[in-house]
């Protein structure tokens, strides 16, 4: 169900998450998909979590980095999808599943991109950090924000009758259909 009787401001809330996220989009397209001038090229990544184990024995530091990296990359996909949809009253679980799955699209969709690109290579392990970053980010942030979403909206429906105001009353009652008598 979407927000109805919000109005003017669920437009303008959706038009805010939809505006970040085609400028993340662009931010995210920018660095993955242009071209790099390296001396070497190393082999593209097709084995799950072999890239994250060779991060993890280069150092802390490294691995942070680079680990730490593919994480945030898409994250905020995880909490600006959910924002552009501008749904208030939606099964956790299916916010989260359809999240994660546009978000994990997105991700295939930059590691097929790069195949094309110089000095870019394809990893499996970003599109594996990529798509948990998008379910970490859904699942900190968007239960909690539409909770206090719908606890400010059903606050100030409380608040309308003492203001004077008509408190909706539900859909019209409508009479059946009755034929022509013969």
């Amino acid at each position: 169900m979407r927000q109805g009787s919000g109005g003017q401001a669920v437009i303008r809330f959706r038009a805010v998450g939809v505006f970040l996220l085609l400028a993340h989009l662009l931010l995210v397209g920018w660095l993955t998909l242009r071209p790099l001038d390296v001396p070497w090229m190393t082999a593209a990544n097709l084995q799950p979590f072999a890239g994250i184990k060779a991060d993890l024995a280069m150092g802390p530091a490294v691995a942070t980095r680079r680990i730490g990296g593919d994480l945030l990359l898409l994250a905020p996909l995880g909490v600006l999808l959910p924002m552009a949809g501008g749904r208030l009253f939606v099964s956790p679980w299916a916010s989260l599943a359809r999240t994660v799955a546009a978000g994990s699209l997105i991700s295939l969709g930059i590691e097929l991109g790069q195949t094309g690109v110089p000095g870019q290579v394809v990893d499996v392990d970003s599109l594996i950090l990529n798509t948990v970053g998008v379910a970490l980010a859904h699942v900190l942030f968007v239960p909690a924000c539409r909770a206090r979403l719908r606890h400010r909206k059903q606050r100030r429906i409380r608040v309308l009758p003492s203001a004077g105001h008509e408190v909706p009353q539900g859909a019209t009652p409508t009479i059946p259909r009755v034929g022509i008598a013969p």
